[in-house]
């Protein structure tokens, strides 16, 4: 029995087309995924470690950005969960950018979200790292010592003085009385004299007038 082999000839392009229809149904969904933005670079870059928490963060994607209203978010916040960013991010073609304030220490968390140029939100996260400040030192307070040195001994000048001299003429009256005694004593004897001669004279003019008589 010889069996023809046209059914199968024209059952095998069938089959070539379903696979291919198939095949074709599978990529068609996928291909818009290839078509969204991704995020290119950052600065600073995930698991970066910095000294200090920079002024800025810089998201680089891989084609324009839209920039419409509310459509870019970027959120930075510290270990505690707290928030570091300053103001809106600002979109200039394929970078955005963020202004941060504040201090941080540890691991920086950084969200972002964006809708790239086909229409579609696109979002992402990474993290980076500032280190804790270091703890200052204490310096240690001096403790005062007592010290084993005497202390000098205040020293005491003594001022001799002289006595004033004692003005003896002052002190004793004996020379004024002396004075006294001896000029009594010269007035009486002018005194004297003068009564003596007196007397003399009036005694030789009586004896005279007697002898005339």
């Amino acid at each position: 029995m010889i069996t023809s082999s046209a059914p199968h000839r024209r059952t095998l392009p069938a089959v070539l087309a379903a696979a291919a229809l198939a095949l074709a149904a599978l990529l068609v969904p996928a291909a818009p995924a290839f078509a969204h933005d991704e995020l290119v670079s950052s600065d600073p870059s995930a698991d970066e470690v910095l000294d200090a928490l920079p002024a800025q963060i810089t998201l680089t994607y891989s084609a324009d950005v839209l920039a419409s209203d509310g459509a870019t978010v970027i959120q930075v916040t510290d270990a505690a969960g707290t928030s570091l960013t300053d103001g809106a991010p600002t979109v200039s073609g394929t970078a955005v950018t963020q202004a941060l304030a504040g201090t941080a220490s540890g691991a920086v968390t950084v969200v972002w979200r964006v809708v790239s140029s086909d229409g579609h939100p696109i979002d992402g996260t990474f993290a980076f790292t500032v280190p804790a400040a270091p703890t200052p030192t204490e310096t240690p307070t001096p403790t005062a010592t007592a010290s084993t040195t005497p202390a000098p001994e205040p020293t005491v000048t003594v001022t001799m003085t002289a006595a004033p001299t004692e003005n003896t003429a002052e002190a004793s009256p004996l020379p004024w009385i002396l004075l006294a005694l001896a000029l009594v004593v010269v007035i009486g004897a002018v005194v004297w004299i003068l009564l003596t001669r007196g007397r003399a004279g009036s005694s030789g003019d009586g004896s005279a007038g007697t002898a005339g008589r």
